[in-house]
């Protein structure tokens, strides 16, 4: 990870001062359940809580998809940084001082070129943002931004600014605001052209500027509409020290957090499209910096979504730009769909013309990239013998693209039936992608005995039934996957019952034949450990008041009581949808509602008949 690049005891110190719970629940909503905290995974989509934070223990680990490690991972894998930059970031938030590592002259000049850069960016984007709002000199750009209905708190969002064209301001209107070591810095990030004389003048002129920012929030780049006549309609930045196009997407740095919470992020093609969007209620969105999307960029986004959806205009460049980015989401496994714009339209003029209502309904009905792909090679080619061998050779490339050999497979199988042809002689057509195996996700030391400071328990007590079924389910755990497709999950929600089934289930996907005492030694000190302990000592010593023998009668009452459990919940839902649908006076709903929950409860009957329902 890069440890060996700092002192030894500095990631115990930051780790120390670092408190996880506070770092992850910034990222992740957690309610506190004995002495660890469980909230929704970050890292996989789940709608049950199986991500667990161990404060004392000072790592996270999640049952479901197995992601693990302490502070520093979760910084990583989250924010998607490097170590050193994640142990940076976590020093500062925490107070904790980082000793100055030795550099070389040549480092050292370096890095003194990358802050003088980014301070020159910073008071740059200052400059230009004053004169959009206080200069006579952008009475064009800020009627130019009226009439694309940006509004002001929008355009203080995004630090929009305004160079002002040679003919108002001179060719040296930001050159002129900055002291010689600053012009050198804003020569060396391209916002001033050096002549041949030594003299230089402003790159940007007559044009509204975009800030492009890094995942930190510092200006890189800029990116600027010109307002006036002229060519070229947008201008980046050069590429330097501390921006590359292909690496950066704007809008990230203001919507990232929106689009973690939605998990998806919608990629549009112009700035101003984005813009229009967070305008009128799409926050979730950003832009590539006048290029086709990239492989870099698509590594940003993985840190933020789990899906982008790429709304593109539907001409023959629209579907060219949606077709190149295939390979790039399928060797990245990432999650894409495509979402083309009528004839006419750009992402700009369809939500001014259409609404937010007509957008979500077209992102809605997007198309995963591969059934896109094949969809217009269809199209593009048809069906016919010939055709079908031209789609085949156009295929290779997706299909090559593929990480695995089960992605391969998949993609054969997908495409084949498609073309109305045998898996078998798809692939036998192309080249199969070598298969890459993932490496093992490495869990967290949970054998390890550790010491922390006594939390109070805030589980709520077991009832009499959940104390049986989790005697049951420890005792013996190869049921423990029967009684959680009957609902055991629900029913121990919220009770230390619940901890122990998630450990026991992520026991039960890596061997069948687990033991009561794995599960034992798989658990840190606390309530949990005490409660195993307790359950196998009194099953040792042949309690009389353990009342569980294993037997196949026992798990079937267990179940008939989940079962009853389930229909419970379910009478009591159908009480108040009769309630409401009354009200809304729906009769033929209501008949239906009232059928159900007749049903229910003469299946609750049955079982309080078999007298193992019961409400202790």
């Amino acid at each position: 990870m890069g440890y060996s690049d700092f002192n030894d005891d500095l990631p115990a110190r930051i780790k120390e001062q670092a408190d996880i719970v506070q770092v992850i629940g910034e990222c992740v909503e957690l309610k506190q359940a004995g002495v660890r905290f469980l909230g929704c995974c970050p890292f996989h989509n789940e709608k049950t809580p199986s991500f667990s934070v161990h404060p004392g223990q000072q790592f996270f680990y999640c049952f479901g998809c197995g992601a693990s490690g302490d502070v520093f991972e979760f910084q990583m894998r989250y924010h998607n940084l490097d170590f050193p930059t994640a142990m940076k970031e976590l020093a500062r938030r925490f107070n904790v001082s980082i000793p100055e590592k030795p550099q070389s002259p040549q480092e050292k000049e370096k890095s003194l070129k990358r802050k003088a850069m980014y301070a020159v960016n910073e008071k740059a984007a200052a400059i230009f943002r004053s004169s959009l709002v206080n200069e006579a000199q952008a009475q064009v750009a800020r009627e130019y931004l009226e009439q694309r209905q940006i509004p002001i708190q929008v355009q203080e969002s995004f630090g929009l600014g305004y160079a002002p064209s040679s003919d108002m301001a001179g060719w040296d209107f930001l050159g002129s605001q900055l002291n010689d070591a600053e012009r050198q810095a804003a020569i060396e990030s391209g916002l001033l052209v050096k002549k041949e004389k030594g003299r230089t003048y402003d790159r940007f002129r007559d044009r509204v500027l975009f800030p492009i920012y890094d995942r930190r929030g510092s200006v890189v780049g800029f990116g600027g509409r010109i307002v006036g006549e002229g060519q070229p309609k947008y201008m980046n930045s050069p590429e330097s020290m501390v921006f590359s196009k292909s690496a950066s997407l704007l809008g990230l740095y203001q919507q990232g957090n929106e689009i973690r919470r939605r998990k998806q992020a919608i990629l549009v093609e112009g700035n101003f499209d984005l813009v229009s969007l967070v305008v009128h209620g799409c926050p979730n969105v950003v832009a590539p910096l006048g290029t086709a999307l990239t492989t870099q960029q698509l590594k940003l986004l993985k840190g933020f979504a789990e899906e982008c959806v790429l709304l593109f205009d539907g001409d023959a460049a629209g579907v060219k730009a949606a077709m190149r980015s295939v390979p790039l989401f399928l060797s990245e496994q990432m999650a894409g769909k495509v979402a083309l714009l009528p004839s006419g339209h750009d992402p700009d003029t369809f939500i001014q013309e259409q609404g937010l209502e007509a957008l979500s309904d077209l992102l809605e009905k997007a198309l995963p990239l591969p059934e896109f792909a094949v969809q217009q090679l269809v199209e593009k080619h048809g069906l016919t013998l010939d055709g079908k061998n031209r789609i085949v050779t156009e295929l290779q490339p997706l299909i090559k693209s593929a990480k695995s050999s089960l992605q391969s497979t998949l993609m054969l199988s997908h495409f084949s039936e498609s073309l109305g042809i045998t898996a078998e002689e798809l692939g036998a057509s192309m080249p199969r992608a070598e298969e890459t195996i993932p490496l093992p996700v490495e869990g967290p030391p949970l054998e390890a005995e550790y010491e922390h400071p006594s939390q109070p328990e805030e589980f709520r007590p077991l009832s009499g039934p959940q104390k049986r079924l989790v005697t049951h389910m420890v005792l013996y755990p190869s049921s423990a996957l029967q009684l959680e497709k009957y609902g055991l999950r629900e029913c121990l929600s919220g009770t230390i019952g619940e901890v122990l089934l998630l450990q026991l289930l992520a026991l039960l996907e890596q061997n069948e034949g687990v033991e009561p005492e794995e599960l034992l030694a798989k658990l840190p000190k606390g309530g949990e450990r005490v409660l195993v302990s307790d359950i196998l000592l009194r099953s040792s010593s042949a309690d009389e008041g353990l009342s569980c023998q294993g037997t196949e009668e026992e798990l079937n009452e267990l179940l008939c009581w989940l079962e009853g459990e389930q229909l419970r919940r379910q009478s009591s839902e159908l009480v108040e949808l009769i309630s409401s649908c009354a009200f809304r006076n729906e009769p033929e709903e209501l008949q239906q509602l009232v059928s159900r929950k007749m049903s229910v409860d003469r299946r609750l009957q049955e079982l309080r008949q078999t007298n193992v329902f019961t409400n202790d």
